[in-house]
């Protein structure tokens, strides 16, 4: 992979994409050393323009952004990364330095899944999610095939709207599952892709 860093004066747009949700998490600036940084330490590292200096995200806050993988755009002047935020990127302290909203689309489930995650210590009085997770396993189970059931029921005899809404308490309530077990969305994700690779 030949990047082109003289067009730019030596330096390329290097933009962080999260990992698991595909939300833009930032747009940094790389050179030769800083890339090379970044595949040696896995820690994505920017070329500071201000400071004229390596800048290693994270380094003084410790919301480090961890390399998952880069790919080079047609032109060749533009790198796009994959990477695990380890906390917020913005230094305003929001997930991502453009987006203060949930992820839309699919984006949205690895969103809810750590939403559903937080939910394990939370009061079971007061919350749905936390009440299934500290409950009999039996029980979560129990809901993935009720919600299954209306989920065939409405694509037979109900409208696409009723479908839409039992197929998101289904989706739910399988996360719900999947998350009482320790099983990721990452998981059925790798089994999705092995399956049709």
């Amino acid at each position: 992979m030949t990047i082109d860093f003289e067009k730019g004066g030596g330096l390329v747009p290097a933009i962080i994409q999260d990992a698991r949700n595909e939300a833009v998490l930032m747009l940094g600036y790389m050179n030769p050393q800083s890339l090379q940084h970044t595949l040696d330490t896995g820690k994505i590292t920017f070329f500071s323009r201000s400071r004229q200096t390596l800048w290693v995200k994270g380094e003084t806050s410790g919301h480090y952004l961890e390399y998952v993988s880069h790919a080079l755009d047609c032109d060749k002047d533009t790198l796009l990364f994959k990477a695990h935020p380890h906390g917020s990127t913005c230094h305003e302290g929001t997930a991502s330095c453009f987006q203060t909203q949930p992820p839309t689309g699919l984006g949205f489930l690895p969103f809810l899944e750590d939403l559903i995650q937080a939910r394990k210590t939370a009061d079971p009085q007061t919350s749905y999610t936390a009440k299934l997770l500290q409950g009999p396993l039996r029980r979560a189970a129990q809901k993935v095939g009720e919600e299954g059931v209306e989920t065939a029921l409405a694509a037979v005899a109900e409208s696409n709207e009723k479908l839409t809404s039992e197929a998101a308490d289904l989706l739910y309530h399988l996360m719900v599952l999947l998350s009482a077990k320790e099983v990721k969305l990452d998981d059925v994700m790798t089994v999705l892709k092995q399956r049709h690779q």
